[in-house]
């Protein structure tokens, strides 16, 4: 599919769309330059619908195939960048201080953009093409504020897919697993509250920062002594806070700390909680002083429905050839708000590769422009091999 000429044009226009993306990134659902570009763009294509607003500032096109009725398929990207500097120096490096497209939504952006413009000129398929520029993929749930505002039943979504780069994976290969592929990750945060006092006489407190290290050393215990081994978690601790470093003589009231907890089973997610409640409780009481649990829960795990994997695996093979799509890529620890919608739905999140780059959400990140029409190509033979285009 990479020899059509006309695909290998639409994929370095795309290029220049991504670099203008890079260049003027936004945050969470505050997306108003991307926006306005995305739906400048869908529109200038003649998409049957462009409809924005959804989530603030998403931005969904519906696409008619020409072959008569069919199912209704959506394809996913998200648009958001991160609040952070760029450290590329690159002539498309980001004009925002502090921020930066260090994830490649930019060009997941401009891959499903591409798409779009493909569909809407052939539309050799039978049913619906429903591509949705997403919102607020870095901590902001955009994709669970998405369904609740009814993204899937208003367009009568049947399937699911979604698709993300990855830095190590060779370019033009893919990759995906069946089932959980990546972890559902919340967070917290946890006030001792004890008795402070003087330090020269620690008898007479209740000393919270004592309570503060066995209380770590037990959380660690959740996952060497509750769970199974083969069965993934990890809890960190990744914030301390208390006392007063000009008042060394002094035990405070009270400290803090937070986290996040890593699942890949749904089941798992809810016993480490509630184990994690317990051990937080009773470490506390031991000491005689009390715990405040502020539980942040944070994206499902995202697992991918098994026949869709199959589905999302033959299309990438399509486009790859058999030798360049692994279908057992290891489950990876970090987190997806995909998840929201492929609980919904049945789909398949499947990975891109990006080469040689450096990792995601790192400052010397970028994304790889010559992975543009190889995901183009996916989105391609994905709604082909669905909606039973022709030729």
């Amino acid at each position: 599919m990479t020899s059509d000429p006309s695909l290998a044009a639409l994929a370095e226009e795309a290029k220049g769309w991504r670099r203008t993306i890079h260049q003027h990134p936004e945050l969470l659902f505050d997306l108003p330059v991307t926006s306005a570009l995305v739906i400048g763009k869908l529109t200038s294509f003649g998409c049957d619908e462009v409809v924005s607003g959804l989530a603030k500032s998403g931005v969904v096109a519906v696409i008619n195939g020409k072959l008569g009725a069919g199912k209704t398929i959506a394809l996913r990207c998200d648009m958001d960048a991160l609040p952070m500097s760029e450290q590329t120096n690159l002539p498309h490096a980001s004009k925002v201080e502090n921020m930066m497209h260090a994830c490649g939504h930019d060009g997941h952006t401009a891959m499903l953009l591409a798409t779009a413009k493909h569909l809407a000129a052939n539309r050799n398929f039978a049913g619906k093409a429903v591509l949705i520029f997403q919102p607020a993929e870095e901590g902001g749930g955009g994709g669970r504020v998405m369904i609740e505002e009814g993204v899937l039943e208003r367009f009568g979504i049947e399937e699911v897919y979604g698709m993300h780069n990855e830095p190590g994976l060779a370019v033009g290969s893919f990759a995906i697993r069946s089932g959980p592929i990546m972890a559902g990750g919340d967070r917290f945060i946890i006030t001792i509250n004890g008795k402070g006092g003087h330090a020269a006489s620690p008898h007479l407190s209740h000393d919270p920062v004592i309570v503060m290290a066995h209380m770590i050393t037990a959380l660690q215990s959740i996952t060497s002594r509750f769970i199974d081994p083969f069965d993934p978690v990890v809890l960190s601790i990744t914030y301390v806070n208390g006392g007063n470093d000009r008042a060394l003589n002094v035990i405070p009231a009270a400290v803090q700390i937070g986290g996040t907890i890593r699942t890949m089973q749904p089941e798992t997610r809810k016993a480490v909680e509630a184990r994690f409640r317990e051990v937080v409780t009773m470490t506390a009481k031991v000491f005689s002083a009390e715990a405040q649990i502020d539980w942040r829960p944070g994206y499902p795990v995202t697992v991918n429905d098994v026949a869709k994997t199959r589905v999302a695996v033959a299309a990438a093979e399509r486009v790859a050839g058999k030798g360049r799509v692994n279908d057992d890529y290891p489950q990876t620890m970090g987190s997806e708000d995909f998840s929201y919608m492929l609980e919904k739905r049945p789909g398949a999140f499947i990975w891109l590769g990006n080469g040689d780059s450096a990792d995601l959400h790192n400052p010397a990140y970028d994304f790889n422009d010559e992975a543009i029409i190889h995901g183009v190509n996916y989105w391609l033979a994905l709604v082909d091999q669905q909606l039973g285009a022709k030729g």
